[in-house]
């Protein structure tokens, strides 16, 4: 098969694979419900753990970050070079943000991410892990996720001696950079854009926008985002 025919195809696989929606359907089987329309309606780990059970959310995360860390991999052994194994990392983090299968709706892409990082380096993953995770301790795991899309790049180009011996199959110091920067753009993309909802309508365009991309919400109040009856 031609190379670029077969790259192409792997590109629209890896998009399949990541938009296999698990929180969707894990919470439709375990209640019944639409997780797009309660609590946050995110569809991903964090809004299973609010919503349903922690230890569901757990086996979705895995699932969500096992997505990116696969299709990584099968560039990789299929021998592609290192800026299309970034590339179809890419496209399975698009499919899980943008699901062909729920609409086009998503989460926001942090744990599929995190398996497309941990592809490229088993430790710059742990690096990440530890920045996006640390701050949950004290409720603030959305500044913690903010700093990784800040930092990611940076890490991944400034520091990229210190992920020598842990690199599998990523020698190209730019391509990696390059494509860590258009994930992590993504990300914050993901955060930003969207209609308001009901208890957000009169927030001012600015401070809705520093609120979503700082703190994944449209209202400082944690609490009430979190609890709010209806995703509009």
């Amino acid at each position: 098969m031609d190379l670029w025919l077969r790259f192409v195809l792997l590109l629209i696989g890896a998009y399949l694979l990541g938009s296999i929606p698990a929180a969707y359907l894990c919470v439709r089987w375990a209640t019944g419900a639409d997780i797009r329309k309660i609590g946050t309606g995110n569809v991903g780990s964090s809004n299973v753990a609010q919503t349903t059970s922690k230890w569901l959310a757990i086996a979705v995360g895995l699932f969500d970050m096992g997505k990116g860390t696969l299709a990584f991999f099968i560039a990789y052994w299929l021998g592609m070079e290192v800026w299309q194994q970034m590339a179809v990392g890419l496209a399975a983090v698009a499919g899980h943000n943008w699901s062909v299968f729920i609409g086009f709706h998503g989460g926001k892409g942090m744990i599929t991410t995190l398996g497309v990082i941990f592809a490229v380096s088993p430790l710059l993953g742990l690096i990440i892990l530890f920045t996006a995770y640390f701050p949950a301790l004290f409720k603030q795991m959305a500044v913690g996720v903010f700093m990784c899309f800040l930092t990611l790049p940076l890490w991944s180009w400034f520091a990229w001696s210190w992920f020598a011996s842990s690199r599998i199959g990523a020698e190209d110091r730019l391509a990696v950079t390059i494509g860590l920067f258009v994930i992590a753009s993504m990300g914050a993309m993901k955060r930003l854009i969207g209609s308001r909802v009901s208890i957000s309508r009169d927030v001012p365009l600015a401070e809705l926008l520093l609120n979503r991309l700082f703190f994944d919400r449209d209202i400082r109040d944690r609490q009430t985002w979190i609890n709010r009856t209806s995703v509009d």
